[in-house]
């Protein structure tokens, strides 16, 4: 045979490969729903929610420890703003590369590497005497964590047959309030508090924020544990490798686990039993052949389609809006406590709206910030959050529960695109309105909606991505479009501030003219599976 039949042997022999696991893969789908729905499935959702809750601290926590920690570390603004970030550029350091090792080698490994990674490293951030450890520890909590939570989604979304699984991630993605909830009533008891231990005469020193990353890292260790131990490889992926064997054994696990009933009244009980048979027959062959580069290949050979018409164009799209979305949710969602403290400190009174009170601040900015350098060799005050910063955090964080249960319901009956768009019209109002916001509850309800909607429509365009693109190529695309999110959020806080000191009305007009935009890229979404 010529070196010139090598290629078109190859192509036929990928596609011969695609034709022999297209079958199981249509079959999986029947198999899990002769499971039904049942115990598997709430542990999957509570392994699911430590695992969100893990990696949210990993970049919330910061907002929370900067008041109690400035004069420990000897912050200044700008150094806060690098902290604050530190754990986003992680993430766009391994989304992608991540995303597409885990289509080839399986979502569990990642998992374990990710939550055991993020574990140590938030150790390690509770332990820092200085600001470049701390910085450190949280950009690695942010790339391990980007890490696991590709693979976390997919794992999900692959153990749900098609009738449950947008409800499963849209309840998934209702963890992220939950979550928020959770970290500011905890930050609330333990930051609150006065600890401090002094060791090795002072030169190790814990202060209440070191326990308190302390505390938060053990929601890391378990979710290790959970995943590790509790929850089996994901059937889908393992039917890409040929190994049915297993795939056949998990889904007979989920079975029994989900109805009680013994493994022989399963009816796929003897699924792929041939398939096991015929790759037991090349075993010696195909073990030589699967090795790290052949998987490598081979992976980057699935994701090709990936990039070519339509899935490129639906790309883009989901990019784009993803890139949105994302900005204007953590823009609103980390500076809302920062604008909290500026009307606490600055009232709204009558004929005044937040723009007034905002402007008026960010006018009055430079000045104190050099009578407070003057004083900052003689000693520095930390000025910890009030009572009212953590309540309105745990408000904000209730009501984005709220559209997540909406959507649950409605999801199947209305379908995820029209209820995309219905939100991108909300979210317009919502954002605009901040602007003429006059008094807190006002401010609080706005902020509320807007962060509430904003995450919705996170959930489902993730839930549309994982629609529209298959097996081979899904946890590679949601971490690209996860890679393009976290830009925008970089972005948007970079910009946002800059937009305030402009004028306070510009970065809210801003947001509701990229809002309509996404509405616009909405409406030419695919509405149902590719």
């Amino acid at each position: 045979m010529s070196d010139l039949d090598l290629p078109a042997l190859a192509e036929r022999e990928r596609a011969k490969a695609r034709d022999e696991w297209k079958a199981p893969m249509k079959e999986i789908d029947a198999a899990l729903v002769a499971c039904t729905f049942g115990r598997f499935h709430i542990k999957l959702l509570s392994t699911a929610f430590v695992g969100f809750m893990a990696g949210i601290l990993a970049s919330s926590t910061t907002a929370y420890l900067l008041p109690s920690a400035e004069c420990d570390l000897k912050m200044d603004l700008l150094q806060k703003g690098l902290l604050n970030a530190m754990p986003y550029v992680g993430m766009l350091i391994s989304s992608v590369v991540a995303g597409f090792l885990t289509d080839a080698f399986g979502r569990k490994i990642f998992l374990g590497v990710g939550f055991i990674g993020l574990f140590i490293f938030q150790l390690i951030g509770g332990s820092s005497q200085t600001f470049e450890v701390l910085a450190t520890a949280k950009f690695f909590e942010g790339l391990l964590y980007a890490t696991a939570f590709s693979a976390c989604v997919s794992l999900t979304a692959e153990f749900s047959y098609s009738s449950i699984r947008d409800r499963m991630l849209l309840c998934q993605s209702s963890f992220i309030a939950v979550s928020h909830v959770i970290i500011a009533a905890m930050s609330w008891g333990i930051l609150t508090n006065d600890w401090k231990y002094s060791f090795f005469g002072g030169k190790f020193v814990l202060n209440t924020w070191n326990f308190y990353l302390y505390l938060m890292s053990l929601w890391a260790l378990v979710a290790f544990i959970m995943y590790v131990f509790w929850l089996p490889e994901s059937p889908k992926y393992l039917v890409t490798q040929k190994k049915y064997d297993q795939a056949r054994e998990i889904l007979i696990s989920i079975y029994k686990e989900n109805t009680g009933k013994p493994a022989d009244t399963y009816p796929f009980y003897n699924i792929w039993k041939d398939k096991n048979k015929h790759s037991i027959d090349e075993a010696p062959e195909r073990k030589a052949e699967m090795s790290i580069r052949h998987q490598i290949v081979e992976g980057l050979y699935n994701v090709k389609p990936m990039f070519q018409k339509p899935l490129v164009v639906y790309l883009a799209m989901t990019c784009c809006t993803n890139f949105i979305i994302m900005a204007m949710y953590n823009v609103l969602r980390l500076w809302f406590p920062q604008v909290s403290a500026i009307v606490e400190n600055n009232p709204l009174t009558d004929g005044q709206d937040l723009c007034a009170v905002i402007d008026k601040y960010t006018s009055s900015l430079k000045p104190v910030i050099l009578v407070n350098t003057t004083l900052a060799d003689e000693i520095c005050v930390p000025t910890k959050s009030g009572h009212e910063t953590y309540i309105n955090s745990i408000i904000l964080g209730c009501v984005c529960i709220i559209p997540y249960v909406i959507t649950a319901i409605l999801v199947n009956r209305v379908g995820k695109k029209p209820l995309l768009i219905g939100a991108s019209m909300i979210s317009v109002a919502s954002s605009l309105s901040l602007r003429w916001a006059s008094n807190k509850i006002a401010l609080v309800s706005f902020f509320s909606i807007s962060v509430a909607i904003a995450q919705s429509m996170l959930s489902l365009n993730q839930a549309m991505t994982v629609e529209m693109f298959p097996t081979t190529t899904r946890t590679l695309a949601i971490s690209m479009i996860m890679v393009i999110g976290r830009i925008g959020t970089l972005s948007g806080n970079i910009v946002f501030p800059i937009m305030l000191e402009i004028s306070c009305a510009f970065p809210f007009y801003s947001i509701s003219g990229c809002m309509v935009l996404v509405l616009v890229v909405a409406l030419f979404l695919p509405s149902k599976k590719l």
